[in-house]
This record gives structure tokens, C-alpha cells and sequence, in this order.
């Protein structure tokens, strides 16, 4: 498309509302907001139509609503035709344009005008008796229209019809919006020499949603609400790490059976930005480091496999980190010889109630190592009743110049498996699962053996 400016002598629009808006937005972490526009509005009495200009690019028009007093609404409109020197070539086919031609050298103006016919890869015009097709061919030219087309805005915008009273008088606008999310992130530094951890807790905001809110209150909620139409299980991908849920209360605001997180003052949250603010700081609360290995069924394994690093602290109000934690994800570092943290690995929670115990795996032991072995697999009972017995072994190696504990998980057992005998004391934790806490010396060896009967 050729070089082309465009000049608009624009005649007048609906009047903007003059009041400075007071705006109130409470996020939902499923990327859905709750926007509220407070303000004083100059009713002139009987019909009025009224513009909300930079509501957001995506809001749910069937949500926005607009209450006051002595008021009733007779029609709404969301105009999003957003304004651009395309989107007034597209508007002006069909109608007629100046086109205005700078002379190289001279600096002269031609005038001309112009029938708009096509703007599919390029403008054709009519001009006169000739079809032209603008090029980009280097030679300075622009565009005047005598007016904006009326559903073209220059930032989206919502105008609402309404049949009021006379008088100036308190107005709010609320409407719903995707667009508009937060996360929660931690970031965990643990200290081996105290078994202690401290950990950060971040709102991560972020806002696509095509506008900019100056200067608002902004509410978070840790929750996540019904949308039809749209997944709603975000806050339970790291409910694995949930080893025992919390039974306490806190002081935190709540809404519903979700959890508020008010931000301390206004802020600015402008489009396509990511903004941060801390919620939680708790240094040295008790936290232990120690291995886990889990096995999917009783398998034999080819080879010796790395058990997991976990981390595990509670959040209850005495001991712990003192507080809800939203679901997001915990960054955890430890520091080298030199002081400097480090990164270790990264794991999502869910949403965990205060009062839970947390065992987060951050990756696999360099040192430590497991292998599962079937023994035996033979039939038992009778030709129409009977069970199968397994017997499993299950050798560990650690190679760290400490000794270390493995939390070592049997799943698939069902809930019909029994432990006919054992080398160490197991507990049940679920009719599914069986699991040992095995002690193995510094750079030294350990073994386990169980016997199961089973259905299947």
C-alpha cells in the first residue's frame, strides 16, 4: 500500500463523560476480572445516551451493567471497530475521499477527488474518468475524510441508552472480562545447615485485555469460579505435593469459600503488562530436605533410578509459614560455598488451606538411587478362589558422604492387597499404597522386601 497519511476533520461525537472515574477491579486467577467504574454523572433528564470510553477490548458485553438512581436503561452498545488509517480505508468504500499529492522538489499540492473502491491488497480509486491504484512508489500522499464513520472508536468504548432524571449523581458500571489474570509465585530458599526455609510469596499480574486501568483498587481472588464454557480446575495441578491437609483459620478476608488478597494501594495496571507484588515474606520457618521414590505398580526395573529431592514445611499459623497459599509455583534455591543462591528446581501447588504439610520434589538425587525387583509372582488358593502372591525387593544406594531417609511409595496395590510380611514397618496411607521410610548409611546400601497378596 502506497505511503499514505491520513487527515481527519472530525465532527463531534456523543460528549465523554467529564467525572474522573474511580475504578475497582477484583481478578480471579482463571483470567476473568470483575471491573467496577464509579462516578458522578450529569444526567440532562429523558433520553441520554452515555459513553464509557477504554472499557476493556474484551468484556462480556451480556455483563456490563450501569445502576443508578431515578434511571432506567433502554439500549447498550459495545463499539470495539477499533480506529486505524486501514480501518478508514476499509470504512471508506464506496465514498468519496481527498487525495492530496506533494510535489517532489517543489514541495506543491495537487488536490483530487476520489472514489474509494477496493482496499483488498491495495486502494483502488476513482478518480474522474481513470481507475488508480495507490502505490508505494516514494511520492508523499495522504488521505482527508471529513468524519470518523460513527462505529469506529478511537479506544473501545461503551455506550449505554438511558431514560433518567435530571441531576448530577453517583453511577457504576460493572462488567465481567477475561483478559485480566494473576498467579501466585514463591520463591523458597532453603538453608540446609538449620533445616529452615524462607520463603517470598509474589502476585503476578497480567493484563491483555486491550486497556489500561489508572489508578485502581485492585482485589485478587484465590479461587476459581464457575465459567461455563471454560476449564475451571487451574489451582489443583499441584495438589500431588499436598501431603496433609490443613484443619486452621486465619485472619484472611474471605468471599464466599474463596480467599481475598486486597492489594496494599492503588495501582496502575497497564496493557500487555506484567506486574508483581508481594503478599508473603516468612524467614526460618522449619523445613526438611529428604528423598522420595514412587513406583507405579510392583514392576521390575532394568535399572537403578534416581529418587526424588523433596523439600517439606508446613503453612500453620505456629511452626509454618503462617497463611493461605494460592495455587501457583514454588522456585527453590540453596546457597553454594560462596553465599550465592542458587536455583534447584521448580513445582507447582494447588490451592492449600493453612495448616497443611507441603512435600515438594524439585527434581532427581544426583547420589541416590533405587532399584525395584519381582522375586516371585505364584498362584495361591483354590482352582476358582484365588489371590496372587508377590514378593518385591527394593535396593537402595547412597553415595553422599550422609546418611539419608528415602520415603519409598508402593501404589497400585487396590484396596484388596494385603502385606503378608515385610523387612521393615510400612504404613498405609490409602487403601492403594503402601510406604516405607528407609534409612540408607552414608555411601552405603539398604534393602527392603515385601511380600503382597492380591486378585490380581
Amino acid at each position: 500500500m502506497a505511503n499514505i497519511r491520513l487527515m481527519l476533520l472530525v465532527g463531534a461525537l456523543a460528549a465523554p463523560l467529564r467525572a474522573e472515574p474511580n475504578i475497582a477491579i477484583t481478578i480471579y486467577a482463571n483470567n476473568q476480572a470483575l471491573v467496577q467504574d464509579s462516578r458522578d454523572i450529569d444526567f440532562k433528564g429523558g433520553r441520554q445516551r452515555i459513553e464509557f470510553k477504554n472499557v476493556s477490548a474484551q468484556i462480556r458485553p451480556e455483563t456490563a451493567t450501569l445502576s443508578a438512581t431515578d434511571m432506567s436503561i433502554i439500549e447498550q452498545n459495545f463499539d470495539y471497530d477499533l480506529l486505524s488509517p486501514g480501518k478508514m480505508m476499509q470504512k471508506a468504500v464506496g465514498h468519496v475521499v481527498t487525495i492530496v499529492r506533494t510535489i517532489p522538489g517543489t514541495g506543491a499540492e495537487t488536490r483530487e477527488q476520489a472514489e474509494v473502491l477496493s482496499v483488498n491488497d491495495g486502494v483502488v480509486l476513482k478518480i474522474g474518468n481513470r481507475i488508480e491504484v495507490l502505490r508505494d512508489d516514494g511520492m508523499p500522499v495522504r488521505v482527508i475524510f471529513d468524519k470518523i464513520p460513527d462505529n469506529l472508536r478511537a479506544e473501545p468504548t461503551l455506550s449505554v441508552t438511558v431514560d433518567a432524571k435530571a441531576g448530577t449523581r453517583p453511577a457504576t458500571l460493572r462488567y465481567l472480562t477475561p483478559g485480566l489474570g494473576w498467579r501466585a509465585d514463591y520463591v523458597a530458599l532453603f538453608d540446609e545447615n538449620t533445616s529452615s526455609i524462607d520463603v517470598q510469596g509474589w502476585v503476578t499480574l497480567t493484563n491483555n485485555s486491550g486497556t489500561t486501568y489508572t489508578n485502581a483498587d485492585t482485589m485478587l481472588v484465590a479461587g476459581n469460579p464457575q465459567i461455563l464454557g471454560q476449564y475451571n480446575g487451574g489451582g489443583n495441578e499441584g495438589d500431588d505435593t499436598l501431603q496433609q491437609a490443613g484443619t486452621e483459620s486465619g485472619t484472611r478476608a474471605r468471599l464466599g469459600d474463596y480467599y481475598l488478597y486486597p492489594l496494599g494501594e492503588r495501582t496502575t495496571i497497564a496493557n500487555q503488562q506484567t506486574k508483581q507484588v508481594s503478599f508473603l515474606d516468612v524467614h526460618n520457618a522449619p523445613a526438611q530436605h529428604g528423598y522420595e521414590f514412587r513406583l507405579g505398580w510392583m514392576q521390575s526395573m532394568d535399572n537403578p533410578q534416581s529418587a526424588s529431592t523433596v523439600y517439606s514445611f508446613s503453612n500453620s499459623a505456629k511452626g509454618g509459614l503462617g497463611d493461605q497459599l494460592p495455587a501457583g509455583v514454588v522456585r527453590f534455591y540453596i546457597r553454594d560455598k560462596q553465599g550465592a543462591p542458587q536455583f534447584i528446581g521448580e513445582h507447582a501447588i494447588g490451592h492449600t488451606p493453612m495448616g497443611s504439610t507441603l512435600s515438594i520434589s524439585t527434581g532427581d538425587a544426583f547420589d541416590v538411587k533405587v532399584k525395584s525387583t519381582v522375586d516371585s509372582r505364584t498362584r495361591v488358593g483354590g482352582h476358582f478362589d484365588y489371590n496372587w502372591r508377590t514378593t518385591m525387593s527394593y535396593h537402595f544406594t547412597n553415595a553422599l558422604p550422609k546418611p539419608v531417609t528415602v520415603h519409598l511409595i508402593q501404589d497400585g496395590l487396590w484396596g484388596d492387597t494385603m502385606i503378608e510380611s515385610e523387612s521393615l514397618a510400612s504404613h498405609r496411607r490409602s487403601a492403594d499404597s503402601a510406604e516405607w521410610d528407609v534409612p540408607v548409611p552414608a555411601n552405603g546400601k539398604a534393602d527392603v522386601t515385601a511380600t503382597f497378596d492380591s486378585k490380581y
